[in-house]
């Protein structure tokens, strides 16, 4: 009952008692309406502020987790700073130290995104796993380079000399499709990213496979006379750069599954948040760290989310025929 309506008394001179009377309406009932409607609105509008800052709002998820193998670079606080800075997120790095971990890690829903990986090794892990992580931001290519202590260019090598490539099938492809590019062997219908040396048709140079690692070694006591090495491994190795004699072309299509990428479930690969967050990968500051951390090796590219994940769905086909 309203506080203005008032309570039937004793009856007087035996007249019925007074009804009571109903609200009236203006007064201080309209004001206490009012009053009510507007206590209503501010508790709505600190109801999707909380909402919004704890991430389940419209601007997006305030913390990021990112799968990664290198989280100790300086690049990763400059990377996060920025978020910080510029999108009011907060990433949250989750650092792996064996490959085969970050992908399984997005696909559980322990991380939001992952970064260390090229579009044939998701392609191949996607096929692999029968899963649907996406792409959704591209961010370097690193060409894979043959070097030479004792020949300048490709066209110096003997016919017959010994080159040592990966025999990962990763690597293994690259290295051949590198060769290939270099004018030193052919592959059966042009090659692919999952080729291998039986798809050699014909060759000026024998192949030999070694375990990455070993690449460099052979090349130094001089049992090959080149060799495709990871720039991790030459990097250990302290092979200078002007000993390379050839690497794969950054913007040709056959490099084009070595592309580097931002990573995310299918359901996921629209996030306006995550999509941020990759192209501030491409930020100056984070570029310059990125070089300095790979000895300026990196190529950047940017490549549309929608041509990176028709680019994964090209080399998924390829790792499904290597696979029959």
């Amino acid at each position: 009952m309203s506080e203005s309506a008032e309570a039937p008394g004793p009856s007087a001179q035996g007249a019925p008692p007074a009804e009571p009377r109903l609200p009236s309406k203006g007064g201080a009932g309209r004001r206490l309406v009012w009053i009510a409607a507007l206590a209503v609105v501010v508790v709505a509008g600190l109801v999707v502020g909380l909402v919004r800052s704890f991430g389940g709002g419209d601007d997006g998820p305030q913390t990021v987790r990112i799968g990664v193998t290198d989280a100790s670079q300086p690049y990763w606080k400059t990377f996060s700073d920025l978020a910080r800075k510029r999108l009011g997120v907060t990433v949250e790095l989750v650092n792996f130290s064996d490959y085969s971990q970050p992908n399984p890690a997005l696909k559980e829903k322990q991380l939001d995104l992952n970064q260390f990986q090229h579009i044939q090794y998701l392609a191949n892990y996607n096929v692999t796993a029968h899963d649907d992580l996406e792409p959704i931001g591209s961010t370097a290519v690193y060409p894979l380079p043959l070097y030479s202590l004792k020949y300048g260019a490709p066209s110096a090598l003997p016919d017959g000399a010994k080159v040592a490539i990966p025999n990962d099938a990763i690597n293994e492809a690259r290295g051949l499709l590198v060769l290939q590019a270099a004018g030193l062997l052919t592959l059966k219908d042009g090659g692919t990213a999952f080729s291998a040396t039986t798809d050699i048709q014909t060759h000026k140079v024998d192949v030999v496979t070694l375990d990455a690692s070993q690449t460099a070694g052979a090349l130094q006591n001089g049992s090959v006379a080149a060799a495709i090495v990871n720039n991790n491994f030459a990097t250990a190795a302290k092979l200078a750069t002007t000993n390379t004699i050839f690497q794969d072309d950054p913007a040709s299509s056959s490099a084009a599954p070595y592309v580097n990428a931002f990573v995310a479930r299918a359901a996921d690969k629209d996030d306006p948040t995550y999509l941020k967050l990759a192209a501030l990968y491409h930020d100056p500051a984070v570029e310059a760290g990125v070089q300095k951390a790979n000895s300026g090796t990196a190529v950047f590219r940017t490549v549309p989310p929608e041509q990176l994940q028709s680019e994964l769905t090209t080399v998924e086909s390829q790792a499904r025929a290597a696979q029959q």
